[in-house]
């Protein structure tokens, strides 16, 4: 076990691993990652893992189209041997209610001012796209071929691969247990198999954030909560894109195997880190899936897991520096759509670290903006 590093990033989720990599390819050396479980073994790995840029704000669009545009040649840019399995058949959005509606529209005009290749389409047009679509009940879709799914296990592997060739020291099953300040700057971090002197801490340990904040002596604002996702038997094709409703809390892809991934938000969960599945999420799950796949039917669940959404008070991710700790950085608060910023996380804390200019618009995302009122307001979240 390495005794200093020049920085120690917790969390070997996608975020962890993007950061390190891109610490490394700009020249930081003695980087360490520490991951308590295995990588991937946290939120990163029990997501939906859905790419998709149609976003109602600019930064969300910005972020979301440069991270689309990494995982494109990701396997190549990161030399990674297996295939991280970048199906990218679209995200079909549908609309409910007039308000969704007339937001779509706006949002499509936003997405295009930016070069992506979104549309505002009408429920015949969904069809035509995913024909097991049951369009009762909704007004409207959008659709964007060039969103998709990944790989999370394969993807987050191939960053920390690729991390660990340009000379990253990665300690999976290696437990966090204090985190040494004096005077308010960061000088080590107390683990289950050492000791690490050290003046830079990145916290992304995604739904345990608050836990390794308060080890700091900080409130990051953050919460925890539980999400529920299940996954169907192999079947033949017969979904492309990423189903998506806003209003009626699902999300629903057929990945290349052949399975269907469905989740949904639950109603009235605990802010803790509750990791168990429900009955209920199964019930209320199915029924809406049938409603609008209905094709799905004879199709047979095999299992349902839940993950945790680490939630900021605007559900945006928090990017930056912690004034009250020299030397403490996050990258958390993500609010269910950390993996799919995967690569802008990576490049913007490297940057912010580093004291570079950002490439992305993401200086709105810092902690203070709680301080200040100043929040970062999408509607588009699941």
């Amino acid at each position: 076990m390495i005794s200093n590093a020049e920085i120690v990033i917790i969390g070997g989720g996608i975020s962890g691993c993007a950061i390190a990599y891109n610490l490394a390819k700009k020249g930081m050396e003695n980087i360490v990652l520490l991951e308590k479980d295995y990588i991937s073994s946290g939120a990163t790995g029990r997501c939906g893992a859905g790419i998709r840029q149609q976003w109602g704000t600019e930064m969300n669009c910005e972020l979301a189209k440069f991270s689309r545009e990494f995982f494109e040649t990701a396997q190549e840019t990161l030399g990674y041997n297996y295939d991280i399995e970048f199906k990218q058949k679209g995200y079909l959005i549908l609309s409910a209610t007039k308000e969704e509606d007339e937001q779509s529209k706006k949002n499509v005009a936003l997405q295009n001012s930016l070069g992506i290749d979104s549309k505002y389409i009408s429920l015949a047009e969904a069809k035509s796209i995913v024909p097991i679509l049951n369009t009762e009940g909704f007004i409207s879709a959008t659709y964007c071929k060039s969103d998709g799914h990944l790989n999370p296990w394969h993807t987050t592997l191939a960053f920390a691969k690729a991390a660990e060739r340009l000379g990253v020291n990665i300690h999976t099953h290696t437990e966090v247990i204090r985190i040494d300040t004096t005077d308010g700057e960061i000088t080590g971090v107390e683990t289950s198999r050492g000791y690490i002197q050290t003046k830079k801490v990145v916290n992304a340990a995604g739904g345990h954030a608050q836990i390794i904040g308060e080890m700091a002596g900080v409130d990051l604002q953050v919460y925890s909560e539980r999400r529920q996702i299940l996954v169907t038997e192999p079947v033949a094709p017969i979904l492309d894109p990423m189903v998506i409703s806003f209003s009626k809390n699902i999300y629903c892809q057929q990945v290349p195997h052949g399975a269907f991934i469905m989740g949904r938000g639950g109603e009235n969960e605990p802010r803790n880190f509750k990791n168990t599945s429900s009955w209920e999420f199964m019930e209320k799950m199915t029924q809406t899936a049938l409603k609008i796949l209905p094709d799905l039917k004879k199709t047979r669940v095999l299992r349902q897991w839940a993950g945790m959404y680490n939630i900021s008070p605007d559900k945006q991710p928090i990017y930056g520096d912690v004034p009250e700790i020299k030397g403490l950085y996050v990258a958390i608060g993500f609010s269910g759509h950390g993996f799919m910023f995967g690569p802008a996380t990576g490049l913007s804390m490297a940057e912010i670290i580093l004291g570079e200019k950002t490439s992305l618009p993401v200086e709105k995302l810092h902690i203070s903006r709680f301080e200040k009122g100043d929040l970062v307001t999408e509607g588009s979240v699941v």
